[in-house]
């Protein structure tokens, strides 16, 4: 994986092997950060990294200036590779180790972008329950963006806050608006 702009630009990151993740190929974040750059401003906007795995995309949010940035991940590798690679590319991300569910019951952050990569196999119920806590609890700050990535084979669409989505091979991004 690479970070693809910022003061980290062209950066290859190596993940280790062993850690239970599919990370955002590096065309699919391309296009993802084309969007997001043409809507705002990454040092006047804040982020939650759901089900963050390797970083990726934390490290790119990171690597263009975001002003805070929240990493969520409920195995300990996750967290540790993030915490030791943001901290020897002095990038400031906090994380959470947690489970993601759990983590929205309870948190009082907002954030305006946030961004979640659960599990392809889940069920699409699994994918609307993050939606659905993300806007009961309001931590989708106004003019905010909840990003999920999903696959081609899940549909998301036919959700109230639903906006757009974009494909990308396999991989499908769904945009959700208050």
């Amino acid at each position: 994986m690479r970070i693809i702009s910022g003061k980290h630009k062209g950066r290859r990151l190596t993940a280790p092997k062993n850690l239970p993740v599919r990370p955002t190929t590096d065309m699919a974040k391309e296009s993802l950060f084309n969007i997001i750059n043409n809507t705002y401003y990454f040092d006047a906007i804040s982020i939650i990294d759901l089900f963050a795995g390797t970083g990726n995309i934390s490290f790119e949010f990171a690597s263009r200036g975001a002003k805070e940035i929240y990493a969520i991940d409920k195995h300990f590798a996750c967290i540790k590779y993030i915490n030791e690679t943001s901290k020897g590319l002095d990038l400031d991300i906090n994380t959470h180790k947690s489970d993601v569910y759990k983590f929205l019951d309870k948190t009082p952050l907002t954030a305006d972008i946030i961004f979640a990569d659960p599990p392809y196999d889940f069920e699409a119920e699994q994918f609307l329950k993050i939606v659905d806590t993300v806007f009961e609890r309001n931590i989708l700050n106004e003019d905010g963006l909840l990003i999920v990535e999903h696959s081609k084979h899940t549909k998301l669409s036919d959700h109230s806050k639903f906006s757009y989505e974009k494909r990308y091979g396999g991989n499908v991004f769904s945009f959700f608006e208050g």
